[in-house]
């Protein structure tokens, strides 16, 4: 099938040269028309004055008076036009009358015709531009006075006629002639720098666009503009001065910015601090939390660099509020799957027990093992409701107890805590939070070996945020690892099919949407280090003041197992 021939395109080197002979054609013709009209006032100006003096020469010759004034003698008049043409190199000369009529002219078939006076009057001097038998001509003319006499009734000369001496400027032709060389000249000069120019500008351009050809930049300028457009992650390109170079409609709707802010400086944008610190630095990041808002991002940075130098850096950024939302609510599931999962394991063993003393027809001792279990199952509940209101928060607490004493690790709640029925999504957020913390605490603990490990627990809420509080036995975290701990895949752990390395990452992302932060520090003696998380979450509590907490009628009743 047959099919167009591509198009053939310019090279950059093409356009510049064709772009340079166009301006360079403009100028020589703007030259050449300026040289044209200065031609023709050097001409005015060299000839003007000549012809004015032939011209006042023929008015003052007496014979020329005479003549106009009784009669004119065409042969002897015509003698003197020519004389003084010729000794001028005029081309033409008139003796018209008052009226411009053609009386002599060096030109017999000139006379009888009428000439176009300049200046409007015949009775004063005048030279310049008219136009003589269809020809552009400079003219001198000069009014001649006769008629005058002496004696008592002396009269005084009065205008008779006038002298007009023309000369033609010379044909268009011939003022290019003189012009030609200097043009072509200039044209050659002009074509060999353009040559060079365009050469030289076209590298120069290539090697700052890459090689690129203007179409190629406009091709990948609209494919980017597309691809930007298209995706809906956020892309931020800082270049190494620290201006924004580039930021798509996405990345400016997850930072909260109205206006495009290609060109500004980053410390220039309406951005919290620690947004600016992560935008900002040099170094490469990957999958760190970032709280934007009401927006939970996950933000990655790559620098960039060319012929070996720094270049700037590339941030891309993904919406995760969705997700972090999606991973709370499936921890809630997976925490309370794990608590039925131990608790059956735990109730299985309790009927085995029960079982076995009933085969025996020990009876009175199933009485006291089951009214054991109820008494510690009540304890349990009654010590964690009467701190603690919201009944989500509550839950959680009793099932991780029971959970923690399968591995052999205990949960205490201090005395001092006291929580309030919680708003439902600050309940959700609080359960979020105090599952992940307990649960690293329980792993942490129970590497310290059976019946030592411990994990203290703090509820509080004051002004409407809540203060979650964790404590545990374990071997605390190393020194080094501090700044990392809450990056997101970070463990001490092997990560696996379970979720290693989220838990924390989800904490701080939970606190900071909420405006609050999450901190750990070490804590306990050289042989038995430990670690404590404190994690506040501003506005999960309701305005009402918490229950206060009621004191505790067993102290054994603190610890869980």
């Amino acid at each position: 099938m047959w099919s167009p021939a591509p198009r053939r395109h310019l090279t950059l080197a093409g356009q510049v040269l064709v772009l340079q002979l166009s301006v360079l054609f403009l100028v020589v013709v703007a030259t050449s028309i300026v040289s044209l009209q200065q031609s023709d006032a050097d001409f005015r100006d060299s000839r003007e004055d000549r012809l004015r003096a032939a011209a006042e020469s023929l008015a003052g010759t007496a014979a020329v008076q005479d003549g106009l004034t009784a009669g004119p003698d065409r042969l002897a008049l015509a003698f003197y036009l020519q004389t003084r043409a010729a000794d001028a190199g005029a081309d033409t000369a008139y003796l018209t009358g008052l009226d411009g009529d053609v009386l002599v002219a060096t030109d017999p078939t000139r006379v009888g015709e009428r000439l176009d006076l300049g200046g409007g009057e015949a009775s004063r001097a005048w030279s310049g531009d008219i136009e003589d038998a269809g020809r552009r001509a400079i003219a001198a003319q000069v009014p001649v006075y006769g008629g005058g006499s002496t004696g008592p009734d002396a009269q005084a000369p009065r205008p008779v006629g006038v002298v007009v001496v023309t000369e033609d400027y010379p044909p268009l032709t011939e003022r290019i002639a003189r012009t030609w060389a200097d043009a072509v000249t200039v044209l050659l000069i002009g074509l060999a720098l353009g040559l060079l120019g365009s050469w030289l500008l076209a590298r120069l351009i290539k090697r700052r666009t890459r090689g690129l050809e203007p179409r190629d930049i406009a091709a990948l300028a609209d494919h980017r503009e597309g691809l930007l457009r298209s995706i809906r992650e956020g892309v931020l390109a800082v270049g190494a001065d620290g201006r924004v170079s580039l930021m798509s409609d996405s990345a400016r709707d997850l930072l909260g910015l109205g206006s495009d802010p290609t060109g500004r400086r980053l410390e220039e944008l309406d951005l919290p601090a620690e947004t600016l610190a992560l935008l900002s630095g040099s170094e490469e990041v990957h999958d760190t939390p970032l709280v934007a808002g009401d927006r939970v991002l996950v933000l990655n940075r790559n620098r960039v660099h060319h012929d070996g130098r720094p270049a700037g850096t590339v941030t891309t950024l993904r919406d995760r509020t969705e997700l972090v939302a999606l991973q709370s609510e499936l921890n809630a599931r997976e925490s309370v799957t794990e608590t039925l999962r131990a608790q059956t394991h735990e109730f299985s063993n309790q009927l085995h027990t029960i079982t076995g003393l009933l085969e025996l027809e020990e009876y009175a001792e199933v009485g006291r093992f089951v009214t054991g279990l109820t008494a510690r199952r009540a304890a349990l509940s009654d010590h964690v409701t009467s701190r603690i209101d919201d009944p989500a928060v509550a839950a959680l607490l009793i099932a991780k107890a029971s959970l923690a004493a399968e591995r052999r690790v205990s949960i205490d709640l201090e005395t001092s805590s006291a929580l309030p029925r919680l708003t439902p999504d600050g309940s959700a957020d609080v359960v979020t939070v105090l599952g992940n913390l307990v649960d690293n605490a329980v792993d942490a603990a129970a590497l310290v070996g059976p019946l030592d490990g411990r994990v203290g627990v703090l509820l509080t809420a004051e002004r409407q945020t809540v203060t979650v509080r964790v404590s545990d036995t374990g071997g605390g975290v190393p020194a080094e690892r501090m700044p990392e701990i809450f990056r997101r895949g970070f463990s001490t752990k092997p990560r696996d099919a379970s979720g290693r390395g989220v838990g924390l990452a989800l904490v701080q992302l939970v606190c900071r949407a909420r405006g609050g932060e999450v901190e750990v520090e070490n804590t306990g003696s050289a042989e038995r280090p430990g670690a404590v998380f404190v994690a506040t979450l501003p506005g999960a509590a309701p305005l009402s003041p918490p229950a206060a907490a009621a004191p505790d009628p067993d102290p054994a009743t603190e610890e869980y197992r």
